[in-house]
């Protein structure tokens, strides 16, 4: 059986206009271990926003350019995998800024967590979203 892995999405050219496909790359790279005092996440849903198509471009902005060959910026969806962090247990959905990646090691600032009766869900059939039910 091979190591886990993480799959991300890195920026690996500026677009010239709207975004392609080839102004990004999948990579693979090794699954992060724990970090003392942190969360070992998987994530769920990433956003995309407008603001990331700024972000892309290298020029001064009030957001920090990324940088070509690093993953794609944004927050996420997550559920916690591991945690060595009080107040947060295996199973906790939280919102975390990860980038485009299916797993991180999260050590920064606190993460905020979701109620997930109201958060998105999967379901073998697709999302399902549970807010709709309640109005």
């Amino acid at each position: 059986m091979s190591d886990p892995v993480v799959r991300q999405i890195v920026l690996a050219s500026r677009p010239n206009g709207p975004p392609k496909a080839d102004n990004f790359r999948l990579e693979e790279v090794p699954m992060p271990k724990l970090p003392p005092g942190g969360l070992l996440l998987r994530v769920h849903y990433l956003s995309l926003d407008p603001y990331m198509r700024g972000r892309m471009d290298d020029v001064k902005s009030y957001a920090k350019s990324v940088v070509v060959g690093e993953v794609m910026t944004g927050e996420s969806v997550c559920e916690v995998l591991a945690s060595d962090r009080s107040g947060f247990s295996r199973g906790d959905i939280v919102l975390a800024h990860t980038g485009w990646r299916t797993h991180a090691a999260w050590d920064g600032p606190a993460t905020r967590k979701l109620d997930p009766k109201l958060a998105p869900i999967t379901t073998g059939l697709g999302v399902h979203d549970r807010q709709a039910e309640y109005g």
